[in-house]
């Protein structure tokens, strides 16, 4: 890790900016930005941030879109020791109020008057024990919460220190030529890995719409979600586009079935990275092209299992969620993340996601996991993915409903699913009903959304 008394986040990604120099970093549309260049948006961005008198602390807003400037405006924020919270575009005007009222000291809507600004040396002026930036998690199973990153644990990310990267993040680095960004720079996901690819020696692609930005930008790398993954997979099959410059598709958000794995790397190559992580810890571990599929890989961090729930630590996790003592408390256990995720490892050590421990129905009041009932119906061969929720139930207070997109036009009868489940995993767990469904409903964040299942 690097010295304490090394200038923390964003230091590294400033010297390679000075690296750079004429090499293109950043590409939006017709403009192309060399190294020299965003370095420098970025140094007179932090004095113009310093002249408004944001310090190590302090708390800024930043409500700007996918650019340059908007890219030069976190690393700046970062660089003068700000508390960085970055507002995504979709949000209602409650949801940005309670974020502008998280402690800001500064909202940046525009950035011409901070660029106006004349360049100056840059220090990094960041704490270590400051929070740099408040990251919200998708809100996929309970209300979004900040999670509170600092200084010391974005300095000691991997993405930033080659010396760091685990072999599958090595191998990725060698595919990050034109990475895609999109949707909001405040995504912790595309930061990250738009950072990856500078300190790769790769130039950000901005993709103002991303439906065939792989074709029409040449593309290298995009993250992906499920079921985005599983749209592009259907195209493919029967209007194939030329995806020739694709090298990696960063598949995030939600597991990835076995069988989907395999389907998707026999339509697309050997281009699938599939990661696993949280807001809360960063990267966990990464599956390459050559992993088993199913699996996420061998995690390069601490892994622990307790009750078959994981626990980890990581060099980049949260230290809280901020304002929040009493979740911190529940997930923040003794330096240990606890995900609130089910997996197990493979004789091989790679890391099997087995589902979600919040995620149950409680029948004849017995509490079963969900994850499970998913991975058995999701073996059935008529079943391209299976989503299954908890419903109310007269007779046992709730029972499982599946919900199926089929492989083919068949749609497989209820009673050849309860038949699989219940061999496997007991009466109690086969569904009482089965719809089938054209493709999973999706949250704001790109992952299934079962809430609307169950509306």
């Amino acid at each position: 890790m690097p010295a304490r008394d090394a200038e923390p986040f964003p230091r590294a990604v400033l010297d390679v900016l000075g690296t750079a120099g004429d090499r293109p970093v950043f590409e939006h549309g017709t403009r192309v930005v060399t190294g020299a260049e965003l370095l420098d948006l970025v140094a007179r961005i932090a004095n113009g941030l310093r002249a408004r008198g944001l310090g190590p602390g302090d708390g800024v807003a930043l409500l700007l879109g996918v650019t340059a400037e908007a890219f030069a405006t976190i690393l700046a924020a970062h660089a003068v020791g700000a508390r960085v919270v970055g507002v995504r575009p979709g949000l209602t005007e409650a949801q940005v109020e309670h974020l502008l009222g998280l402690d800001i000291r500064l909202v940046v809507r525009d950035t011409e008057d901070l660029a106006a600004s004349p360049a100056a040396p840059i220090k990094c002026t960041g704490r270590l024990d400051d929070v740099a930036r408040l990251v919200h998690t998708s809100g996929s199973t309970d209300a979004p919460k900040a999670c509170a990153h600092t200084y010391a644990s974005m300095t000691n990310a991997w993405n930033t220190r080659p010396d760091a990267w685990p072999p599958a993040v090595r191998d990725l680095a060698t595919r990050l030529g034109r990475y895609l960004v999109f949707g909001s720079l405040s995504s912790q996901v595309m930061f990250e890995y738009a950072v990856l690819t500078l300190t790769a020696g790769g130039t950000v692609v901005v993709a103002d719409d991303p439906a065939d930005a792989i074709t029409r930008l040449r593309a290298t790398a995009r993250v992906i979600t499920v079921p985005g993954l599983a749209r592009l997979v259907a195209s493919q099959k029967h209007s194939p586009a030329d995806l020739g410059s694709l090298k990696a598709l960063l598949v995030s958000g939600s597991p990835l079935t076995a069988e989907r794995h395999r389907e998707a790397l026999a339509v697309l190559g050997p281009v699938l990275f599939h990661g696993y992580g949280q807001t809360e810890t960063g990267m966990i571990s990464m599956a390459t092209p050559s992993d088993p599929p199913g699996t996420v890989g061998k995690p390069p961090v601490d892994v622990k299992i307790r009750d078959g729930e994981l626990f980890v630590r990581t060099p980049a996790q949260a230290s809280s969620y901020w304002d929040a003592p009493e979740e911190s408390a529940e997930v923040f256990v003794d330096g240990w993340i606890r995900t609130r995720d089910l997996g197990r490892f493979d004789d091989d050590g790679n890391l099997i996601l087995t589902g979600r421990a919040r995620d149950v129905v409680i029948i004849n009041a017995n509490l079963h996991h969900i994850g499970p009932i998913e991975h058995v119906i999701n073996e059935h061969p008529d079943v391209a993915e299976a989503y299954v929720v908890a419903v109310p139930d007269d007779e046992t207070g709730e029972a499982v409903h599946a919900f199926v997109v089929p492989r083919a036009d068949r749609v497989p009868p209820i009673g050849e699913l309860r038949e699989l489940v219940t061999e496997r995993l007991g009466a109690a767990c086969a569904p009482v009903a089965v719809t089938a469904i054209p493709e999973p409903p999706v949250a704001p964040s790109g992952k299934p959304d079962k809430r609307q299942l169950i509306a």
